[in-house]
């Protein structure tokens, strides 16, 4: 339905620039490291990445730039699956260093290819940043691993801070937003596990624009409290190519500020970004800071428990 229709002046974002954005992509390159934010063309990598507030965030994609799963809505490349790289975790761990990240997230393709899901190589990563500072502040937004507990157990014995698992869209939309591989009950019981196995912070996050109706988006907002999912964030869908999925419509700003308050005040969210441009790990560490103070806790917290977990 988007097909030959402009978008709002609100889409508008500005091309990525400036010293601080060359010198990380400098970095990656040099180690053969990839960033979701790039392999998915976020609208926000300018912004995340030149951040002159601090050394901004940028989102790791491990396990390779080729997925096993071809959901309609991403820009990721299918196929064509490569062997891990064993250097992946120590090299992503001395490019966190180098960059000077006190918050970082790390995210991956999907590996239905590995018998475990790659999640042993991920939890990999997670100790390996922490074992070289051990106050970072650790966020991981996690594949389904077809549903496997011992692979979501694998993450939660990692000790990241937060733990993240995109349900993407409303139920009846999984299909044809998602690979059929994926489905919005599995996405729901890896939440509910990490929320019954451990006391780390969940999220996730909900594109909007594919075709919902708003009690759909009410309804998953009350699923997503039911499984302890603590925060949520929306986003607007923006097709990546004409063989994506159409954009159904262009949703008002206003829209995802209603949707904010609603998630905060009304299912009582710990927080919820919402904005056409907002994707899951939008201000993150920024957010996720927030959120603790307002807790009545600080991000030394979250850094002492790690150092008692045995950080060296």
């Amino acid at each position: 339905m988007s097909r030959g229709r402009r978008k709002p002046d609100w889409l508008k974002s500005r091309p990525p620039s400036g010293s601080r954005f060359t010198e990380i992509k400098s970095t990656l390159r040099d180690r053969d490291l990839h960033t979701v934010c790039e392999e998915a063309n976020c609208p926000n990598m300018g912004e995340c990445w030149s951040g002159e507030d601090g050394p901004g965030t940028a989102t790791f994609m491990l396990m390779g730039d080729r997925c096993s799963r071809g959901c309609n809505f991403c820009d990721v490349e299918t196929g064509g699956m490569e062997a891990l790289d064993p250097e992946e975790p120590a090299n992503v761990a001395d490019a966190v260093a180098e960059i000077g990240l006190d918050y970082v997230v790390l995210t991956s393709v999907d590996r239905d290819d590995l018998a475990d899901g790659g999640s042993a190589h991920f939890a990999e990563t997670i100790r390996a940043i922490k074992r070289r500072d051990p106050e970072i502040l650790v966020e991981t937004l996690i594949p389904d691993f077809q549903g496997d507990p011992e692979a979501i157990d694998r993450i939660i014995d990692a000790e990241p801070d937060v733990i993240a698992h995109n349900v993407e869209t409303v139920e009846r939309l999984q299909w044809p937003v998602r690979d059929r591989r994926a489905n919005y009950e599995q996405s729901l019981s890896v939440l509910d596990r990490v929320d019954k196995k451990s006391d780390i912070h969940t999220k996730t996050s909900l594109m909007l624009g594919v075709g919902e109706y708003d009690h759909e988006v009410y309804r998953t907002l009350g699923d997503l409290r039911e499984v302890g999912v603590d925060v949520v964030t929306f986003g607007q869908y923006l097709q990546p190519s004409r063989s994506h999925l159409d954009v159904f419509e262009y949703v008002h700003p206003d829209v995802f500020e209603t949707w904010r308050r609603v998630a905060e005040t009304e299912f009582d969210f710990l927080y919820c970004a919402s904005g056409a441009m907002v994707r899951s790990s939008y201000k993150a560490g920024e957010l996720f800071v927030e959120a603790l103070v307002r807790e009545g806790r600080s991000p030394e917290d979250a850094r002492r428990r790690a150092r008692a977990a045995g950080g060296d």
